[in-house]
């Protein structure tokens, strides 16, 4: 059983003991810490509420609904949703904040409360810590009786948001429909399933499903990684289809599959979202440190200015703030066009990369042939809970002190043309290390050279 109680929300395995695993009583305590923060925050007395396709989705969700109507707040529940969809119905529907019932990429005896702030978005650190506070000291009152919530449901908004996408600018519908594009899409019996194929058909596309029921049974693990994306790849192998697409359970992540079956790459979905934006639009663009460098020739190339921010979608959609950003995102399939809202969004991502390869005019694979090829290499080295990672941090700083470091996120360090990423785990004795570089052997080696610093570190601290 595990439960993490962090900043950014509260996600565990379900059952178990309470304060060891996701439990009623721990789901209750929580719902009741935020919708508190929420109220006393915004002055509002709404909340928006919206679940992937999880078994454990209607558990969690009846708890949450009337944990928050006892607090005599008002709940609309979107029912089966998707992330992006949830954080854009929280200012339309002028509420105190959203929590969206989705454990994200994470297998399915996990489930999670990730929490958004009046304008739809995650909520900071420091409002983060407030709600921990909240909860581990009870400090919530209930309503009396006539003051209890009321609760209203509303199943329209997966729509207004398709709705919303096909109005923008830069979204071409008819460029679409004239390239009679063929799609697989595998959206891993989750609310993708619901809202990708809805998204296609409006945009003229002929769409194959493949597990695209709702049911929350995953055929497989359901992050959108190439080891995991064998059926839909076998699938396009049987048929002339000009794409596949997959997206994460509750749909902010978005990856995409050649017509040849071999995958478009994560990191390159924003690379390529990004060089079409800025084709039309110049401006600023943002990743994530542990992001591909790609995203900075293209941008460049554009005559635009890149910058990079500390992992996490709050930091990200922060530096895009900063920076007037017209597009951003994470390299694991995550695009934030803030002209929609600010928030990860596979849906848009779709649409906008369909334009993108509808006036490209030529097939998906000779479009990312046309992007600079790097190779990330991602490790971690687990150590044992009595090691001091940031001590350890800090000596490879040192180390490298010749190079071009950053410490905003970890430490970073730059060389010619690659770069090596290291960052401690918020839950585990674990660092992470990403390397890339335009060779993925010196990507890998980069990465062990690296982790035996690391361990010699280690034994002369020993």
């Amino acid at each position: 059983m595990t439960l993490i109680k962090s900043i950014s929300g509260i996600r565990g395995t379900i059952g178990g003991q309470p304060g060891e695993g996701l439990t009623p009583l721990d789901i209750v305590k929580f719902s009741a810490a935020f919708g508190s923060w929420a109220v006393k925050q915004s002055g509002k007395k709404k909340i928006i509420i919206g679940r992937d396709a999880r078994i454990s989705g209607e558990m969690v969700s009846g708890l949450v609904v009337n944990t928050l109507i006892g607090l005599g707040i008002d709940v609309i529940d979107l029912g089966l949703s998707t992330t992006p969809t949830v954080e854009m119905a929280v200012p339309a529907e002028d509420a105190a904040g959203g929590i969206i019932l989705t454990a994200s990429h994470n297998p399915i005896q996990w489930n999670a409360l990730k929490l958004l702030n009046s304008t739809g978005e995650f909520i900071s650190g420091n409002d983060g810590a407030e709600v921990l506070k909240i909860a581990e000291s009870n400090d919530y009152k209930f309503a009396e009786v006539l003051a209890l919530g009321k609760l209203k449901t509303d199943d329209s908004y997966i729509d207004k948001h398709i709705d919303s996408i096909l109005k923008l600018p830069l979204v071409d519908v008819d460029a679409v429909k004239a390239r009679k594009f063929s799609v697989v899409v595998d959206a891993v019996n989750s609310t993708g399933g619901i809202a990708v194929p809805r998204l296609l058909k409006a945009m003229g596309v002929k769409v194959t499903e493949l597990y695209c029921e709702p049911t929350g049974h995953f055929p497989h693990n359901p992050e959108p990684l190439p080891e995991n994306l064998n059926h839909i790849s076998s699938e396009m192998e049987k048929g002339k289809f000009d794409l596949g697409i997959v997206v994460d359970p509750d749909v902010d992540r978005l990856a995409l599959i050649q017509e040849d079956g071999t995958p478009f790459g994560e990191e390159y979905t924003l690379v390529a979202v990004a060089d079409y934006i800025l084709s039309n639009k110049k401006g600023n663009t943002v990743s994530n440190m542990s992001s591909s460098m790609a995203l900075r020739v293209v941008t460049e190339k554009h005559g635009c200015v890149y910058t990079s921010s500390a992992v996490g979608e709050v930091n990200v959609v922060e530096e895009m703030k900063r920076t007037n950003a017209v597009i951003g995102g994470e390299g694991n399939g995550g695009i934030i066009y803030p002209e929609l809202h600010y928030g990860r969004d596979a849906l848009v991502g779709i649409a906008l990369f369909l334009t993108h390869l509808a006036k490209y005019g030529k097939s998906c694979s000779r479009l990312r042939a046309s992007y600079p090829n790097f190779h990330i290499s991602k490790n971690k080295i687990e150590l044992t809970p009595e090691v001091d990672v940031d001590k350890i941090l800090v000596e490879i700083q040192k180390q490298y002190a010749s190079k071009k470091i950053s410490t905003i996120d970890g430490v970073k360090i730059e060389f010619d043309q690659e770069w090596v990423h290291l960052r401690k785990s918020n839950t585990e004795p674990i660092i992470r290390i990403y390397s890339e570089s335009e060779s993925e052997a010196t990507a890998e080696h980069l990465a062990k050279k690296i982790i035996s610093d690391i361990k010699e570190i280690i034994t002369a601290k020993a």
